[in-house]
């Protein structure tokens, strides 16, 4: 059987007359279309609505099991939910993809197309919520009672636009034509305050408490989206919150005679939800971001106090009902306001409510880079959220006493592990409120995880060793597989059976056709078609032709200068240097593509993309050169573009300074579709190496250590400049205009910092890394030598499903199980 056709069991699949009138039944009662009138996005819209009523019944099943059996709950919070399009894998999910296609097709209706009328949901910007996105995946298809909690993004981050080489952001829209998968859930309103002051008083009890006054309050609506499982019938929620206006707020102003006035403050309230990480460089900024983190927080968390009124009135029995997973430090303030609900409304002690708050919270560590480790200046706070820091000083107080208590005398360490960071502006150290709060602490990658353990947070792993924890991140092969790649999948499937869409170690049996030639040949074929489709794209997209022929090396990933974007510019200025000084040298033909967004107040990054797009103009109209190389930048990087450039890479740049980068999951995603990697060790790229083989990997570069002892030594990068003609002449080449020879000084602040800080040592690992594209050259002057390391590239990638990690967390932090998911009537539910 093929995986597409798999439904759960004791479903039949429904004739392609009934889905017919489903999707006639929408066009006709929901849209008011006919077939005269109707466009494609009606059409989108008619198809969407549909699968949404298959998806419903099982929805409401799923929640009434889990009230029935009353299951203990996962609730994983997450400023980002990079869900991309729901359609399709919606379609996947439910095995119903090739019915849908047959139905329409007998309308002379092409899903492929009304697929691509979709937009990609604006809840997220890379691979933290990519991340979160794989494992809502995975919850549902192990059965798993799990909610995802975000922000309804109103216009998401941004739209990415290339004008004239640069970056410009538009407001990404994505909800201009609504959103057929959301139920906008008016009941579910929970108000959240915000300034105000505190107000201490004695209890009936005789016990200190406090009273949060005078605030100004804003309403957060529920929106929920269904997340269905593979293969069964369990269908999960992503519930999302929009920020509302009090209507007392608004009457107050409306009463007063002041209209404008009453509009522009119901502006400034919405504003919480209307965008993804506002640019933090200014005041208001920074303040309307620690109002967003609050606002998911303080809304989940009373949420969560709901669901669980519903069964029980024993706080007593919150840890064995909930889990609390925060994704990164964004929601840490779910701590505090879990705390301040115990004690100001549920009149619970302090002891009691703060082992509840441990014994419920658990912390996922994302970045080892000091600036990504958020900090908030307690005069924010204190202006913000009065009683939360209040609250704050108290978990610190007694935290610090516990630590002088274990290490007397041990000033320096209160210090370093004190909440509140007293080095400049008196702050808020939020992940180091994460790790008080929490009883696990986990990182998500080998590497990231011993970091963490023995540098970053190394006091804390002192105190209390027994909460730290690796959970190396992973990847549904589901979006990323079967959707993304639906002729390798199938090739895969017709070899070795499709039970590696919910087992993806079977893809390990692909090693025994790893030496096949008729296989072999299956797989050049597969990856050129993908290739060819990506080359018809890009041409659309950049007026730029591509040959499928050359070797697709692919940078895809955020800009940032520790991912090192930069070093892989270096590169093709060097490539093209030596075809210019030789044009009879043997080298592979290649096209490096690169995508990826630049923070809108992250100067360097922005400069860095304009580079590449100048450097890419010289070379590609260079007649001399650009038959050998081409230089590529996509716009506007999200999963629908991610998910026709991975089927297409051969080549894989993964290529960050080791030690940087936590795990990453680009990296598996091209691996899993059968392109090599080139990189360094670090983040999840070890572990890569140990399952499909040193010699199915090009690693080049110093290792974590090797960086931190050049560091330690003093790293003077002009040293390597000069020792290096080649990285020479490529720095002398920016720096003197070539590339924009309108303006030679353009690029001078990045050569400005490569030759006098060079903080990511782009020049010490330059040689090594020029070395491993020499040898990837070599080899992919070998196609049947490549096709058999690109097989074993994909048997390799076993361990890094989602549903593995999703495993470990359940088994080993949350302690939730699978929940068999009945049919019920529909009474109770939420």
């Amino acid at each position: 059987m093929n995986a597409a056709d798999t439904t759960p069991a004791g479903d039949t699949k429904p004739a392609a007359s009934d889905l017919q009138r489903s999707f006639m039944r929408h066009l006709q009662y929901t849209l008011v279309k006919d077939k005269y009138t109707a466009t494609r996005a009606d059409l989108f819209l008619a198809l969407a609505y549909a699968v949404r009523d298959m998806l419903v019944e099982r929805w409401l099943d799923t929640q009434q099991s889990y009230y029935i059996n009353d299951a203990k709950r996962v609730y994983y919070i997450s400023m980002e939910f990079l869900m991309g399009r729901t359609l399709g894998n919606s379609l996947i999910n439910l095995g119903l993809m090739e019915e849908w296609e047959n139905a329409l097709k007998e309308m002379g209706i092409d899903v492929k197309e009304l697929q691509e009328t979709e937009w990609d949901a604006g809840l997220g910007n890379g691979g933290l919520g990519r991340l979160a996105a794989c494992f809502l995946d995975s919850m549902a298809t192990m059965g798993l009672p799990a909610y995802g909690y975000g922000i309804r993004y109103e216009y998401g981050m941004f739209y990415q636009r290339i004008v004239d080489g640069g970056q410009y952001e538009v407001p990404d829209n994505w909800l201009r034509y609504g959103n057929p998968w959301e139920f906008g859930r008016q009941e579910h309103l929970h108000k959240i305050q915000y300034n105000g002051r505190v107000v201490e008083y004695v209890g009936e009890d005789g016990a200190k408490r406090h009273s949060w006054v005078d605030t100004h309050d804003v309403m957060a609506m529920a929106y929920d989206v269904p997340v269905p499982g593979y293969g069964n019938t369990t269908v999960n929620t992503m519930r999302l919150w929009s920020a509302k206006s009090t209507r007392d707020f608004e009457l107050e102003s409306f009463n007063r005679g002041n209209y404008v006035g009453a509009v522009e403050s119901k502006m400034r309230t919405e504003n919480i939800s209307k965008v993804l990480y506002p640019a933090d460089h200014m005041l208001e900024g920074k303040e309307l971001r620690l109002r967003q983190e609050y606002f998911i927080s303080s809304a989940t968390v009373q949420d969560i106090f709901y669901r669980f009124a519903k069964k029980h009135s024993n706080f007593a029995l919150l840890p064995e009902k909930v889990a609390i997973q925060l994704n990164d430090t964004h929601p840490t303030l779910a701590i505090p306001e879990l705390m301040r609900i115990l004690l100001d409304e549920k009149q619970l002690s302090w002891d009691e409510a703060w082992d509840l708050a441990v014994r419920t919270f658990a912390y996922t560590n994302h970045t080892i880079l000091p600036e990504a480790l958020e900090k908030w200046p307690v005069k924010t706070m204190e202006t913000i959220l009065p009683r939360h820091l209040l609250i704050i000083y108290r978990i610190n107080d007694n935290f610090l006493g516990e630590v002088a208590a274990r290490f007397p005398g041990d000033n320096g360490r209160l210090r370093r592990m004190s909440i509140v960071g007293e080095d400049g502006e008196k702050h808020i150290r939020m992940a180091h409120l994460a790790i008080v709060g929490s009883h696990s602490v986990n990182g998500v990658s080998a590497l990231h995880s011993r970091i963490i353990r023995e540098e970053l947070f190394r006091d804390f792993h002192d105190l209390w060793p027994e909460r730290f924890n690796n959970k190396t991140n992973g990847i549904t092969q589901r979006r990323w597989l079967k959707y993304a790649n639906r002729w390798l999948a199938d090739l895969i499937s017709s070899r070795i059976g499709d039970g590696w869409v919910t087992n993806l170690e079977e893809l390990a049996k692909l090693r025994g056709l790893a030496d096949d030639p008729e296989f072999q040949r299956q797989w050049i074929e597969v990856k050129r078609a993908n290739k060819q489709r990506l080359a018809e794209h890009i041409l659309h997209q950049t007026g730029i032709e591509v040959s499928p022929d050359s070797m697709f090396d692919c940078q895809t990933k955020r800009i940032h200068e520790y991912k090192r974007q930069m070093l892989n510019v270096l590169h093709v200025i060097t490539r093209y240097n030596r075809i210019k000084a030789d044009p009879a040298l043997d080298t592979a033909p290649r096209t490096v593509i690169f995508s990826g967004k630049a923070a809108p107040s992250y100067v360097m990054a922005k400069l860095i993309i304009r580079l590449i797009n100048a450097v890419g103009r010289v070379i590609n109209n260079d007649p001399t050169v650009n038959r050998r190389l081409k230089v590529v930048f996509l716009a506007n990087y999200n999963v629908s573009l991610a998910e026709m450039i991975f089927p297409a890479a051969d080549l894989s740049e993964q290529i960050s300074t080791a030690g940087t980068e936590a795990s990453g999951t680009g990296n598996m995603k091209y691996a899993l579709n059968g392109a090599l990697t080139i990189g360094t060790m670090d983040g999840a790229n070890i572990e890569i190496r140990e399952e499909v083989g040193p010699e199915n990997i090009c690693i080049f570069g110093m290792n974590a250590e090797q960086v931190g002892s050049l560091k330690g030594a003093g790293y003077r990068p002009a040293d390597y400049y000069y020792r290096n003609p080649e990285l020479k002449q490529a720095i002398d080449q920016i720096a003197g205009g070539v590339f924009s020879p309108g303006d030679p000084g353009l690029f001078r602040p990045i050569v400005d910092n490569l030759l006098g800080s060079d903080p990511y040592l782009l020049l010490a690992d330059y040689a090594s890394y020029m070395a491993c594209q020499d040898g990837v050259d070599r080899l992919y002057r070998h196609p049947f030598e490549w096709a058999r390391s690109s097989i074993l590239n994909t048997a390799g990638m076993g361990r890094f499903s989602s549903d593995r990690t999703i495993a470990e967390y359940a088994r080993e932090i949350w302690g939730v199980h699978p929940v068999q998911v009945s049919r019920h009537s529909r009474l109770d539910l939420d």
